[in-house]
């Protein structure tokens, strides 16, 4: 009688099981524009952007010239919109699609509505010694979403991060939270591609593009989420910020590109 009854029921039992798995794994599988994106750009439009600012093998925005990375996440975290600025992902490093994303993912997740805070703000403080050291191990990166093939989609509107949490926590240049016209935080971006000053200086211009920059306050002396260049060596010889919120430079060239921006790209809603 039990048996008769297991083979009545379990035919029931495994649909009703297919049709739970199939309903838990929707929403992480749901497409981006159901996962809250529709006020972030959509990957044609952070492309354009991107292309529109790079300057390969110029010095508009100092370090190397090279072509970049760009991740677009929304406020939860979840990547809606990967692009780069070569005609092919092998135009740029490899290295830092990943990186992009990681730098969104930390950007979102350590700015509030009333304050920003970029990577570049968390160099110093996650230093040994700092007051947020140790940070940089939080929030590992999900290998399973960032790793996803096939790799001729790396890049593109179909991206395997796309729709995906990628977590990760970066603490140098390039990431910056997004606030629309209405100063409303909804996501960050992350670029990455040079060098870590010329990553932040991109991610600044690309921002200001896209119209997402209406920064409430910030930790930098112009009030925003700039990048600071403000570490010296003590009379130890340590590196310190005299800030606690300040990142390394490459040299004269980016400090003059990175301290202009406030003024040649200012925070807040365009025309």
């Amino acid at each position: 009688m039990f048996k008769t009854r297991s083979i009545c029921f379990g035919p029931a039992l495994a649909i009703a099981l297919a049709l739970g798995a199939s309903t838990a794994g929707g929403a992480e599988d749901d497409p981006p524009e159901r996962n809250n994106c529709k006020d972030l750009p959509t990957h044609a439009q952070l492309r354009t952007a991107l292309k529109a600012v790079v300057d390969v093998g110029g010095t508009n925005n100092a370090g190397f010239g090279l072509n970049m990375w760009a991740t677009v996440v929304n406020r939860d975290g979840i990547v809606c919109a990967v692009a780069f600025s070569g005609n092919d992902r092998g135009d740029q490093w490899p290295g830092s699609r990943v990186i992009s994303a990681q730098k969104a993912n930390t950007a979102n997740a350590f700015s509030l509505p009333g304050l920003a805070l970029s990577t570049a703000n968390l160099y110093s403080a996650v230093q040994p010694g700092g007051t947020l050291f140790g940070l940089q191990e939080s929030n590992p990166v999900d290998t399973s979403a960032a790793y996803k093939g096939p790799s001729e989609n790396y890049g593109q509107a179909n991206d395997p991060m796309v729709g995906h949490k990628i977590g990760g926590v970066n603490v140098f240049g390039g990431g910056l939270a997004l606030y629309n016209k209405e100063g409303k935080l909804v996501g960050a971006i992350g670029v990455s591609g040079d060098t870590s000053c010329t990553d932040h200086i991109i991610a600044w211009k690309v921002r200001h593009k896209l119209n997402l920059d209406a920064v409430p306050a910030g930790v930098s002396p112009t009030g925003d989420d700039n990048i600071i260049h403000d570490i010296a060596n003590d009379a130890h010889g340590h590196p310190v910020s005299a800030s606690g919120f300040g990142h390394p430079d490459l040299g004269d060239l980016e400090k003059a590109v990175a301290t202009a921006l406030p003024t040649q790209y200012p925070v807040g809603p365009n025309p």
